[in-house]
């Protein structure tokens, strides 16, 4: 099935009608189930959840698409990514739940993806940081491709907010997985092209 194919499905299906409660119990559930596997983690398995990250090029480490943004390298970890999760996620939300649901999708996807194909060898990556920077870049190019007023403003107030989080996108600090943010973001940057609100074209008159 293509992207634009599940997007149609989506629509037809009602997700898109659901309201902000919606949001904040299917981010809260997300994040809760996050906090519980670390701390379990943390407490009964010694950390041993960690090897399920995305390793980079090991067809075993593929699992880690899907498990690695419920994985964590310590409480501190978790707790850096968890408010940024949730304000970004609620705000991708506010855009109704089929816009949340394929930013969710194609972050997952297009970043760890990414991750596996160029990340440093003998390494796993693991954290939700890949999706908080699809939430991010979505929030940031949607204002672009739709061209809607509140939809810059909004993308103007994140970078004035959290511009410096885009320095997470470049390889300058030892021990953070850069390629999980970069990738997350263009994840959510896709999104934010597919998803564009596009307005009625203008009907120009010809002579016959």
């Amino acid at each position: 099935m293509s992207t634009l194919s599940g997007i149609q499905l989506i629509e037809k299906s009602g997700f898109s009608s659901a309201g902000p409660k919606s949001g904040v119990v299917l981010i809260g559930g997300a994040l809760l189930a996050m906090w519980v596997l670390e701390l379990a983690d943390l407490l009964l398995l010694g950390g041993a959840l960690d090897a399920y990250g995305i390793r980079p090029r090991s067809v075993d480490g593929l699992e880690g698409i899907v498990l690695s943004p419920f994985l964590h390298g310590g409480l501190a970890h978790l707790a850096n990514n968890s408010v940024p999760f949730v304000v970004f996620g609620l705000l991708v939300f506010l855009d109704g739940l089929r816009n949340f649901v394929v930013t969710t999708l194609l972050s997952l996807v297009v970043g760890g993806l990414g991750v596996w194909l160029v990340g440093a060898p003998n390494t796993v990556h693991i954290g939700a940081s890949g999706v908080v920077f699809g939430y991010l870049g979505y929030l940031l190019l949607r204002g672009y491709f739709s061209r809607s007023v509140g939809a810059i403003l909004l993308s103007l107030l994140l970078v004035v907010l959290y511009g410096g989080a885009l320095w997470g996108l470049l390889p300058i600090q030892t021990g953070v997985s850069w390629t999980a943010h970069l990738f997350g973001f263009l994840g959510g940057g896709l999104s934010a092209y597919l998803l564009r609100r596009r307005g009625p074209r203008s009907l120009r008159p010809r002579e016959a």
